[in-house]
């Protein structure tokens, strides 16, 4: 553990069942304002929408850009929609940001979700004020992970060196480019026992070689990392 982190400066998370657990299930509300909107755009019925939702999203790395590659809609509509959601599911956490502020060097976001989503989740959690950037899907030019264009764009936009960064992801496949580039890769996995939704293809291969460390509790994962680089490097 301590050679691994021994010299990362840059922490960089995704948003959405990373900082909080995927049994929490608040994505589960935008997904089907997904399909809504998916429904309401081509006049499908709600169980052809939500096909056609999930064939774009895996096509395509999130419905989004399906639905602008291929019906040429506007983003900033579609996000206001489908993060118009309840984020009093969410459970407060706020020994989480003191973990994540404890941290040596600079910590971001980095999500497939948009700035607005990020911060409604993150006062949620009770974490906002720990990070010092966000890079969202409209910086990325509405290109999402996991391709290698947004995780180039992030990485220039706030000089993050990747041989010195770690990236925090729940699905397996958003991390191969952050590994290829230099970067550690930390994949969260649902917790054992929990009651969750998800597609099956987006936990496979969690076992991948691009996968550096695997955990189902993010909170206690950080704590042991702060343990194992040692106070010369824990500023709290």
């Amino acid at each position: 553990m301590k050679d691994a982190f021994s010299n990362i400066t840059e922490w960089v998370f995704d948003l959405d069942n990373t900082l909080y657990p995927r049994h929490t299930d608040l994505f589960k509300q935008i997904d089907w304002k997904m399909t809504d909107y998916v429904a309401s755009l081509t006049g499908l019925a709600k169980d052809e929408a939500r096909k056609l939702q999930k064939q774009l999203y895996r096509d395509h790395g999130t419905t989004l850009n399906g639905l602008m590659m291929e019906y040429s809609i506007d983003p900033h509509d579609y996000l206001a929609h489908v993060h118009d959601i309840d984020y009093g599911e969410v459970e407060a956490n706020p020994a989480l940001g003191e973990l994540i502020a404890s941290l040596p060097g600079r910590k971001h976001i980095f999500t497939n979700g948009d700035v607005r989503h990020a911060e409604n989740t993150l006062r949620a959690i009770g974490i906002e004020p720990v990070f010092d950037s966000m890079f969202d899907i409209v910086a990325a030019d509405f290109e999402p992970k996991p391709a290698r264009g947004p995780y180039e764009k992030f990485l220039k936009a706030h000089v993050v060196h990747p041989v010195e960064a770690v990236m925090f992801e729940d699905m397996p496949r958003n991390l191969e480019v952050p590994k290829d580039l230099g970067m550690v890769t930390v994949l969260i996995v649902p917790r054992s026992g929990s009651t969750h939704s998800a597609e099956q293809w987006e936990l496979a291969g969690g076992d991948a070689p691009h996968i550096d460390h695997v955990t189902d509790h993010l909170d206690d994962f950080l704590a042991d990392v702060l343990e194992a680089i040692g106070p010369a490097r824990n500023p709290a």
